[in-house]
């Protein structure tokens, strides 16, 4: 894990918070705990988080409403859902709005619990290798991009009867090298 596996747990029921923190107590996660969703976002804004875990039925905002202002905040955080009172119209709205990845029931099975989580913040992790991955593929097409401009045809490779890569014949080293040379410092 290339940053610290942080993850928001958000039930307006402390005993929640305190049994699902004994419950990954032995995880290398640093898990943080709020009361409400307001609470929950107001902490989302100095920490980054790979995992929000919230109840359903909260007091102000209830954690669908919560979930959907955390999907478009942080789209890339992974969210799942608790409830204690499990209704179609909750379930659909959760889903729907906030494009949960897991549901579970309280009182949740501990074991299936720890896997979703697993799972999620490996969803996390390759989800952003990706967009490291997209930049880094952008970026090299800009930088030969830039060199198709000032250099035409740098980009076309040439192969002999065999296969090989070849320069072509009027090239000498000098100029091979002066080329080379212009293309570093334009970097």
């Amino acid at each position: 894990m290339n940053q610290s596996t942080n993850i928001m747990l958000v039930d307006d029921e402390a005993y929640v918070i305190s049994a699902l923190q004994r419950a990954l107590i032995d995880e290398n996660y640093e898990t943080t705990g709020a009361n409400s969703g307001e609470e929950a976002l107001q902490l989302m804004e100095g920490k980054s988080y790979k995992v929000v875990i919230s109840d359903e039925r909260m007091p102000g905002m209830d954690g669908a409403t919560f979930l959907s202002v955390v999907k478009e905040r942080y789209p890339e955080m992974v969210r799942i859902m608790l409830t204690g009172h499990a209704s179609v119209d909750a379930t659909m709205k959760a889903v729907n709005n906030g494009e949960i990845y897991r549901f579970f029931v309280k009182p949740w099975d501990e074991v299936q619990l720890k896997l979703a989580i697993r799972s999620a913040i490996e969803k996390y992790d390759l989800e952003s290798e990706n967009r490291r991955l997209l930049r880094a593929v952008r970026q090299q097409s800009q930088e030969l991009k830039y060199l198709e401009q000032h250099y035409p045809g740098i980009t076309e490779l040439r192969r002999d009867a065999n296969g090989a890569i070849r320069l072509d014949d009027d090239l000498s080293d000098a100029e091979l090298a002066d080329i080379v040379a212009q293309c570093t410092r334009g970097y």
